[in-house]
């Protein structure tokens, strides 16, 4: 089983840290995020919808990410981070 490390882009990181300050209810928010570390890490294909050959998004409500796969890194970076509402 291949294990992927996961990285976040800064400026994701940052857009993700401004919606957790701006969120209601910021445990969700956590989870949210923890749970998408977690999954992309061991199989980031089933996660989300492929819009290239590297790029996908997923919807983990509240979050929606952007992220991409280098196969032969194992790394899965997320590029960009939003919320769904």
């Amino acid at each position: 089983m291949t294990v992927f490390t996961v990285t976040w882009r800064r400026t994701a990181d940052a857009r993700l840290a401004q919606l957790w300050l701006d969120a209601p209810d910021k445990n969700a928010v956590t989870a949210a995020a923890n749970e998408i570390d977690e999954r992309l890490r061991i199989d980031p294909h089933r996660c989300g919808l492929k819009f290239s050959d590297q790029l996908y998004e997923w919807v983990h409500p509240p979050l929606v990410v952007l992220y991409r796969i280098s196969e032969p890194d194992c790394l899965v970076e997320v590029m960009d981070v939003d919320t769904t509402v």
